[in-house]
């Protein structure tokens, strides 16, 4: 086998119809649901921003919810993925910073579990870089480009 050709299950795979919508659904899945639950629970949405020290805490609340429906939106419709890659990838980066500030930790359990998050949080926005790079290469079909 060329080792330069993915091995037929693989190219079986990633030609599957149903992969990239799958694919993209799992990169922006969490994002989606969290928008759905905090729309459902306003109350605690506001309480969530203002535990991080938000304020006001219900502008942040619905800032955090248009962007985690409208970012996931975007992206899963094929519709200026740019755009719905940029508005997650930069959420994340920020709610990283601001949930996850192991720097500032004794360490311990809390710091080596916030320096998990926080490293996590940044392979996100690498996947989101990564779609948008995929989807602005020659090639991508018009749709995907948000053309």
């Amino acid at each position: 086998m060329d080792s330069t050709r993915n091995p037929r299950f693989v190219d079986a795979i990633l030609r599957w119809p149903w992969t990239e919508l799958l694919a993209r659904l799992l990169l922006v899945g969490a994002y989606l649901l969290g928008g759905i639950v905090k729309l459902s629970d306003w109350p605690q949405a506001i309480a969530e921003q203002a535990h991080f020290g938000m304020h006001p805490p219900a502008f942040w609340a619905a800032l955090t919810i248009a962007v985690e429906l409208i970012g996931p939106v975007l992206i899963l419709s094929r519709r200026f993925v740019w755009l719905g890659a940029g508005m997650l990838g930069v959420f994340t980066v920020l709610a990283a910073i601001t949930a996850n500030g192991f720097w500032a930790m004794p360490p311990g359990q809390e710091r080596f579990m916030a320096t998990n998050a926080f490293f996590e949080h940044l392979g996100l926005v690498g996947g989101f870089v990564l779609l948008a790079i995929v989807v602005a290469k020659p090639g991508a079909s018009q749709v995907a480009r948000g053309a």
